[in-house]
């Protein structure tokens, strides 16, 4: 069985949500479809069928948690070795070397990535150049558009 490297808060989030999808949303799934079907005649009814279909979609969305809970492997970065080096759960301030453009990102789970959030998934090809290096290093990360090279400014150990 493959492990599903997660952060602390990324384990928390998938158990709540878990929690959430079973013990709040399914129950007023078979709330609606209970409903719908006192309406009668279920052949024609829409508001039936949303209800079975948003039923679906949530017994899909549990089995999917289950699996990620089941298979998490909980990577505490602060048990890590601060030796400067980029690892999973690490916050990395990086520069784009052409155009000095300055983000940082904090390396994760692929369940738990959000970009919006500066929260890259190890999976990400520009996780798998940063890791391993450390302050100071330059890294080519192959895009659509062409290689795009990062200085690593800083490795942070903690959010």
């Amino acid at each position: 069985m493959q492990r599903n490297p997660v952060t602390p808060a990324g384990y928390e989030a998938l158990v709540r949500d878990l929690g959430y999808q079973k013990e709040v949303l399914r129950p007023s799934i078979i709330i609606d479809i209970e409903e719908a079907r006192a309406h009668g005649d279920i052949s024609e009814n829409s508001e039936f069928e949303d209800a079975k279909e948003r039923q679906a979609h949530c017994a899909g969305r549990i089995r999917e948690l289950e699996h990620l809970v089941a298979t998490a492997e909980v990577i505490d970065v602060a048990k890590l070795p601060r030796d400067g080096k980029v690892r999973f759960g690490t916050t990395v301030s990086v520069a784009n070397s052409a155009t000095g453009d300055e983000r940082v990102y904090t390396i994760v789970g692929a369940s738990e990535a959000d970009i919006s959030a500066g929260r890259i998934s190890y999976l990400a090809p520009l996780a798998q150049a940063l890791m391993g290096r450390t302050e100071g290093d330059e890294v080519e990360v192959p895009t659509p558009g062409g290689c795009v090279r990062w200085e690593i400014l800083a490795v942070r150990y903690g959010t």
